[in-house]
């Protein structure tokens, strides 16, 4: 993953608009990150979905950050597993490797937030300072910035509207040459190499591992995020606030 992707992000602003969280979105998400990730049947149920959906996954990115401060311990444990999950996936032999891992990588249930039925629309008994809060997308747009040299080049190019060969999770299962074995072979060492340096993130929030992390480490969350979940929502919301490129 070491050639450059030469990646402009252009403004999106309706993108960005109606990606905008719901009272009830927020709502949810306050009580979300307080440890529900931690609870073995809301884990399984976010394993066999490969996390949230798109809009979900990156709206509990942007909460999290928003109430955190940018202290990303829950999104750090449960997409360790969920690369971990897919590394593992993609570690077979013998015929029809592609067509065997492209099943294994397909949703087995719903995204968690859609079949409760939160959406764009959703109210919840939430205070409006609250509300204000978990939309200030100030500490994902500092997180994504400061880590933007390391996860550009995995930005999927479906989702970018680039020329990289380089997709995500749901455009991977779409590709129309699934017997491409230079295409797996890219993708599989794309997750090997997420994976590596999301352990070292994960860990680093352990108190004997405290400050061990670099930018690149980081930047394997954003990555996870982007090849579970799809990139359009996230370059939205950097789309408004370019000078960094």
């Amino acid at each position: 993953m070491s050639e450059q992707v030469n990646l402009h992000i252009e403004p999106r602003s309706h993108l960005a608009e109606s990606a905008r969280l719901s009272p009830g979105e927020i709502h949810f998400l306050w009580w979300f990150i307080q440890g529900s990730i931690m609870n073995p049947d809301t884990r399984e149920r976010m394993r066999k979905a490969w996390g949230f959906c798109e809009r979900h996954a990156w709206g509990w990115m942007a909460v999290e950050a928003a109430f955190r401060s940018g202290y990303m311990h829950g999104p750090a444990v449960l997409y360790e597993d969920l690369i971990e999950r897919a590394m593992t996936f993609f570690d077979v032999y013998g015929p029809m490797q592609s067509t065997r891992v492209r099943r294994r990588l397909r949703e087995r249930g719903p995204c968690l937030m859609c079949e409760e039925g939160y959406d764009s629309n959703s109210s919840g008994c939430v205070r409006q300072e609250l509300v204000e809060q978990g939309r200030d997308l100030k500490q994902a747009r500092l997180f994504a910035q400061r880590t933007f040299p390391y996860w550009r080049n995995a930005v999927c190019g479906r989702c970018a509207g680039t020329e990289s060969p380089v997709k995500c999770r749901k455009h991977f299962l779409e590709e129309s040459n699934p017997r491409s074995m230079e295409d797996f072979q890219l993708h599989k060492e794309l997750v090997t190499d997420i994976f590596g340096h999301l352990v070292k993130y994960a860990r680093s929030f352990r108190w004997e591992f405290h400050d061990t992390r670099t930018e690149e480490d980081t930047a394997a969350l954003i990555m996870a995020v982007g090849w579970c979940s799809g990139w359009g929502i996230l370059l939205s919301i950097m789309g408004q606030n370019t000078d960094f490129l």
